[in-house]
C-alpha cells in the first residue's frame, strides 16, 4: 500500500479497504459523463482489478478518486478520475496526478493512456499528448453499456 499526505492534510492512498465505494459509485453513476448508471457490481469488479487512488480530506472523507488499469510493468490506462465539486480549486487534481505517475509500479512504463473530453489541460501538464499515430489504434466500443442517456 502507498499513502501520501499534502501540507493541507489531504491524503492519497492506494489501500482499497479505505475507499468509500458508495460515494465513488454515487459520483460515477450520477454525475460523471462516462459512467452514468454504472451498476455497483461493475464498479466493485473494476476496483478489485485496478490500482486505485483514493483522495481523502484531513478527517478521512472521500474527496476524489482515480483508478489505473495496468499490468504494472509496461502499460497503464488512467480512468474514473474525479475530485468532488466541494474540493475543487485547491490543486488536488494536479497533486493526484503527481502521486499517480510517481507510483513505483507506473513511473517507468512504456505507455500511459487515457480518454477525456474536458481535462486536456490537466493531463498535458503530465506529458499527455494526442495520439502520435492514431491510425495504429483501434477500438471496440459498446455505446451506452449501462442503458443511460448519453452525456457524451
Amino acid at each position: 500500500m502507498h499513502s501520501q499526505t499534502n501540507p493541507d492534510g489531504f491524503r492519497i492512498s492506494t489501500n482499497p479497504a479505505e475507499l468509500d465505494i458508495a460515494a465513488i459509485h454515487r459520483y460515477l453513476s450520477e454525475d460523471s459523463y462516462w459512467a452514468t448508471n454504472m451498476p455497483l457490481e461493475t464498479l466493485e469488479r473494476a476496483i478489485a482489478n485496478s490500482l486505485n487512488f483514493g483522495l481523502f480530506t484531513p478527517d478521512g472523507q472521500l474527496a476524489g478518486f482515480a483508478r489505473v488499469i495496468t499490468d504494472r510493468a509496461t502499460f497503464a490506462w488512467l480512468c474514473d478520475v474525479f475530485v468532488l465539486p466541494e474540493f475543487r480549486g485547491r490543486g488536488l487534481s494536479k497533486w493526484l496526478m503527481e502521486v499517480i505517475w510517481a507510483h513505483p509500479e507506473l513511473k517507468d512504463q512504456r505507455r500511459h493512456m487515457l480518454a477525456t473530453i474536458d481535462a486536456h489541460g490537466l493531463y498535458q501538464q503530465f506529458g499527455f499528448t494526442p495520439l502520435s499515430s492514431p491510425e495504429r489504434f483501434l477500438e471496440k466500443r459498446r455505446l451506452n453499456p449501462y442503458g443511460a442517456p448519453t452525456k457524451n
